[in-house]
């Protein structure tokens, strides 16, 4: 075999493993995200921030901050403001750990979060009342919860709201913000 020949091969052999490498770094699930010692921040009631990463709880959809609802008598009420509130109080519990699933179009870690004494974050705002089961586009794995908040009219389910999906798409927002507080 020829020098030049074989210095080919070993050159795309080379870039051949570091495609592989590349691509396997992409495949690997994100690490498990813990508030130890890290600043947590909650955004609204399925998003917070531990440290600097994002996090989107999986499988539930809670009213956006700034959104309204109506009590049963059509009383407009801060019911985002509530919802975000509520997460606040489950994720201050302690002992926070999120394991990321995905990665969303926004870049936050799509995760499966719990705390001290509460195994599902997720599953604790459903049945609450201050998220609905599934994203948006799809049903979620917390119907019984689901169900279980609006016969007991819980949270958001004491009056009327509009869908998160629905209230986002008729109130977009330029850049995501960060409430106060």
């Amino acid at each position: 075999m020829r020098p030049g020949r074989w210095l080919r091969q070993l050159a795309v052999l080379a870039l051949l493993f570091l495609l592989m490498v590349v691509i396997a770094e992409f495949r690997a699930p994100p690490e498990r995200l813990t508030a130890d010692g890290a600043a947590v921040q909650v955004i609204d009631g399925d998003s917070l921030r531990i440290g600097e990463r994002t996090v989107r709880l999986q499988g539930i959809d809670a009213v956006e901050y700034q959104q309204p609802c109506r009590t049963a008598e059509g009383k407009e009420w801060r019911c985002g403001v509530e919802a975000r509130k509520a997460l606040a109080v489950l994720a201050a519990k302690g002992e926070l750990v999120c394991e990321p699933h995905a990665t969303d179009n926004f870049g936050r870690a799509v995760s499966s979060c719990s705390a001290k004494g509460v195994g599902d974050l997720a599953a604790a705002l459903v049945t609450q009342g201050w998220a609905v089961s599934g994203d948006g586009e799809r049903e979620g794995g917390y119907t019984a919860e689901q169900q279980a908040a609006q016969t007991a009219k819980r949270g958001i389910w004491r009056g009327s709201f509009d869908r998160p999906a629905i209230w986002r798409a008729a109130h977009p927002r330029s850049a995501p913000s960060v409430p106060a507080g």
